[in-house]
């Protein structure tokens, strides 16, 4: 018996991920995330000094930051071998290794989607950030290979008579700003966007996931291999309801991009029940404030 809240398989997506490294596999949905998550920082106006990377598979996002003049600490799942600007030591973004109010900013890239305990994993990111300090962060959210889940989905309930689990669950955007606030981060804020990438067929969309060290690692995910009818079928079902009119199929990633402050007496407080000078009716209807 496995725990419940064992999830993931945790020590197997750590092989699965040095193979792909070892391989030189190219990431674009890393790649992608890390260019986002670039572009809302430089919207912030604030010099963010000491950097913690949680769990950023790639060395890029913390090898950028440092070399803007930033301390930066990366932790990775990985022993890095590649130069970088930053510092870096193995650890496990589920027991974060470091003390309390250490960091100015925290930043993660693709890793936290993968975590067995999401809202103990965020309680820990607050721990360790200063008051005012800023959580950055970028996963896979729930719209993310609908496509795929579905035509195995039917593929295997027309051949086995049920389903089993394949493919990841994913956090739903909806829920990640009540996360980031359960977790103390004030001001949290989620939203996401959607990245459609085209494939030949459904197997070259499974070999870039493998590629990139991101088959399926579920602990309740079947042991032995499945039969070739079953691939078959859901490529013939994906291609019949998820391809455009040149025969390519679509393939949905949904990135969640969430961020939230450790609280400070200097941030915006929400005002106090009964303490509005106007009415919502009022407002709507155009009608000025009393004076």
């Amino acid at each position: 018996m496995t725990s419940p809240s064992l999830i993931f398989d945790r020590p197997l997506l750590r092989r699965r991920l040095l193979r792909a490294k070892d391989a030189g596999a190219e990431d674009f949905l890393l790649r992608a995330a890390i260019e986002d998550l670039f572009e809302r920082l430089n919207l912030i106006r604030r010099n963010f000094s000491t950097v913690l990377d949680v769990g950023t598979a790639s060395p890029e996002l913390a090898g950028r930051l440092a070399r803007e003049g930033r301390f930066v600490l990366r932790m990775a799942p990985l022993a890095q071998t590649e130069r970088s600007a930053s510092l870096s030591v193995v650890g496990d973004e589920e027991a974060l290794p470091f003390a309390a109010e250490r960091f100015d900013l925290a930043v993660s890239a693709l890793s936290l989607q993968t975590v067995n305990d999401l809202p103990g994993a965020l309680v820990q990111i607050r721990r360790v950030l200063k008051p005012d300090g800023l959580f950055l962060g970028c996963l896979l959210g729930g719209q993310s290979l609908r496509e795929l889940r579905s035509a195995l989905a039917l593929a295997e309930t027309e051949l086995c008579g049920g389903i089993s689990p394949r493919v990841s669950p994913f956090a739903d955007v909806r829920d990640m700003g009540g996360l980031l606030q359960r977790a103390g981060l004030a001001l949290p804020v989620a939203d996401s966007e959607p990245l459609v990438v085209r494939y030949r067929d459904m197997f070259a969309l499974m070999a870039d996931l493998r590629a990139m060290g991101a088959s399926n690692a579920l602990v309740a995910r079947i042991k032995a291999p499945s039969r070739r009818e079953l691939f078959l079928r859901a490529a013939k079902i994906y291609a019949e309801r998820f391809s455009d009119p040149d025969g390519r199929i679509r393939a949905t990633f949904e990135l969640i991009f969430v961020s939230g402050w450790a609280p400070h007496e200097s941030q915006q407080k929400p005002l106090r029940p009964g303490s509005a000078k106007m009415r919502l009716e009022d407002a709507l209807r155009g009608k000025p404030p009393p004076r």
